[in-house]
């Protein structure tokens, strides 16, 4: 039954314009496909409850019947013969705009979408047009903004003030450019300490030609002196004229929606759909289901399914100001809210009892989802409160329609490039050890099959496995506890964890669902969120989850963690870059240098020996479940090529 109040207008993605269709390169396998692009224009109806938690939705400007209108990009890949359409629509959310799109081996219809209104419009990125929210008579809707610049080469004077990572983004203009209004201050590295910088140095300003105070400019942060790579800086503003971000939610949700209920000439008979983000887009699914987008208007399931992949924390998208880009840096909202599957007791942050399935359990809407992650969101992302709780007492257990796997001793994503590589993926520019080769693409995508034959067939996915407090798996973030071994050339793992603060963002910030208005800034940091992170055996690699045939057929250590070498965080964690430290080739090297491991020799006597180890566990990892054909055959021909003991 539609959800609709009296008097309301129907509101849709009123228009699906197709601007090319084109040819999809060939793939294995797959049927032939095209690929379809285009953009979708729809409108939302503020007072209905689907919409209305869209934070400043009601400050957006209206159509002639009341409506916010919004437009978005899309493109989708579908089989030239229907007939070999499998009947599910895949959705994949873009990061930051990236996507892929092609053939599917599989038959299913891939779609992609815009979804981020701060991105710039550019042919290669999927984006979002959102309206600009506007106060009483249509004066300037105003609000706190932080601002962090960090790194910044010495000498440099003014630099742009904009957001996010991977893709910056440009922050509001300032209300005012009299910086006695407005804040700046540094800290240095290892330091809270706040050190408020003078008025007088410093100006929205460029001084790239004209020394300070330079040409005014809204969008740009002049010091009279200049930076100092030393320093982290924080510019706090007040902001005007906030993007509806928020809508991002509700033009996935409508457009999917749109697909699956009236199929048309655009993706065809649509009988299942499955959603999946990698990283931030996973946190905007996380998000999304959180804040009920998974029933739409008329009150029907959107996604069957969901896969957040790589995703700690839900995404800081529906806020006033909101940078959705972010990382889990200082100051950076996200990890705020709620983490869990099933009801859990916030009591150390007085949230209360909540889950990310509440509102979906209420609309009867929520989807079978499978969550899957890597060490680098143990070490970088704060990962750990989403299964252990907020005090770190016990696991978090995990409702029916939920199954975690953990990808264990990977990067952020594992490495994309895979195969056998007794050096690792190569140098890391700031970090001090090379990077981690270990893949975990080929367990995603299994783990992402069961995911489609979980919702259309019922087929039950293989049980949860991932490291836990009652398994004895997760522990504290120091090298007794862990086990580390004797590593020769390895910082400290205890230096390595990326702090979660307790920040309280102000009574504007509904803290649960990560929306509404920061109205305070920098926030109040209430104490830190204690975290654990998995252990490890005498290699030094974890020893829960679902470990690749690379981990099984080790060649070092692969690591979560690696450590910062240059910059503001030197001698921390370098982002959520894994590294990697090669076994020795030989029994007399490794004792040269001190290290506990056994080398390669030891191991595998010479190459025919290891390629021998690689097709046992390939072997073991097919029957199990966790590797597809195509990628066995794969993994053993790359094995059969490596240099391993050449």
């Amino acid at each position: 039954m539609a959800l609709m109040l009296p008097g309301s207008a129907v509101a849709k993605v009123s228009r699906v314009i197709v601007d090319t269709v084109i040819a999809a390169e060939k793939v294995p396998g797959a049927p032939d496909y095209e690929i379809v692009s285009g953009h979708f224009e729809g409108t939302l109806d503020p007072r209905l409850p689907g919409n209305s938690v869209i934070t400043d939705i009601s400050h957006a400007p209206r159509d002639e019947k009341g409506l916010v209108p919004y437009s978005a990009t899309f493109r989708l890949a579908r089989p030239v013969d229907p007939a070999k359409a499998s009947g599910v629509l895949f959705y994949d959310v873009p990061n930051r705009g990236n996507f892929m799109i092609g053939a599917d081996a599989d038959g299913h219809v891939r779609l992609v979408s815009g979804w981020q209104g701060d991105l710039p419009a550019d042919a290669g990125l999927q984006t979002a047009t959102v309206p600009v929210a506007k106060g009483k008579a249509g004066k300037p809707l105003t609000g706190p903004v932080l601002v962090r610049f960090q790194d910044v080469p010495s000498g440099t004077r003014s630099v742009d003030i904009t957001g996010s990572i991977g893709r910056p983004t440009p922050r509001p203009a300032p209300v005012s450019l009299d910086t006695r209004k407005a804040g700046l201050f540094y800290q240095t590295a290892g330091s809270a300490v706040r050190h408020p910088m003078p008025a007088r140095d410093w100006a929205f300003a460029d001084c790239t030609n004209i020394p300070f105070p330079g040409t005014p400019d809204p969008h740009k942060l002049c010091l009279r002196y200049g930076f100092d790579p030393a320093r982290a800086y924080s510019l706090v503003y007040t902001g005007k004229d906030p993007l509806v971000l928020g809508i991002g939610f509700a033009a996935t949700r409508d457009l999917v929606a749109r697909l699956r209920n009236a199929p048309d000439d655009v993706a065809g008979a649509v009988r299942w759909t499955v959603a999946s983000g990698t990283s931030q887009s996973g946190n905007f699914l996380k998000s999304f289901v959180n804040l009920g987008f998974n029933a739409d208007e008329a009150g029907h399931i959107v996604f069957d399914g969901i896969n957040p992949n790589i995703a700690a924390r839900q995404v800081p998208l529906n806020l006033r100001f909101g940078v959705p880009g972010g990382a889990a840096r200082a100051f950076e909202p996200g990890s705020e809210g709620t983490l869990w599957w099933s009801p859990y007791n916030d009591k150390v942050r007085g949230l209360g009892t909540t889950s990310l399935l509440d509102r979906c359990t209420i609309s009867n809407t929520c989807p079978k989802v499978i969550e899957t992650f890597g060490s680098a969101e143990f070490w970088g992302l704060r990962m750990a409160p989403g299964l252990i709780g907020t005090d770190a007492a016990q696991d978090v257990p995990l409702p029916a329609n939920v199954r975690r796997y953990y990808f264990p001793s990977v990067t952020h994503g594992g490495s994309w490039t895979g195969g056998f590589k007794p050096a690792g993926d190569g140098a890391v520019p700031g970090c001090r050890l090379p990077g981690n080769p270990n893949p975990s693409l080929e367990s995603l995508r299994a783990a992402q099959a069961m995911l489609v034959d979980w919702v259309r067939s019922g087929a039950e996915p293989k049980p949860s496995a991932y490291p836990t407090i009652a398994g004895g798996d997760l522990v504290k973030a120091d090298a007794q506890a862990m086990g580390w071994p004797q590593v020769p050339g390895t910082p400290d793992p205890a230096r390595m964890l990326n702090v979660m603060p307790n920040y309280n963002f102000g009574k504007g910030l509904r803290h649960r669902d990560v929306s509404g208005v920061l109205t305070a800034l920098p926030p109040k940091q209430l104490g830190t969120i204690p975290q654990l992170v998995p252990r490890v055996n005498a290699d030094g690699n974890e020893t829960s989850g679902i470990a690749s045939v690379q981990l099984q057929v080790p060649l070092g250590t692969y690591l979560g963690w690696n450590e910062a070498t240059t910059g503001f965080d030197a001698g921390g964690g370098c982002s959520f870059i894994g590294g990697f430290v090669p076994f020795a080739r030989t029994l007399a090297s490794r004792q040269a240098t001190g290290d506990s491991r056994l080398s390669l020799e030891e191991r595998y006597g010479n190459h025919a020996g290891f390629v021998a180890r690689v097709r046992q566990a390939v072997a073991q990892q097919q029957a199990a479940g966790w590797l597809l054909p195509r990628d066995a055959e794969r993994l053993l021909q790359q094995a059969e090529d490596s240099t391993v003991l050449r």
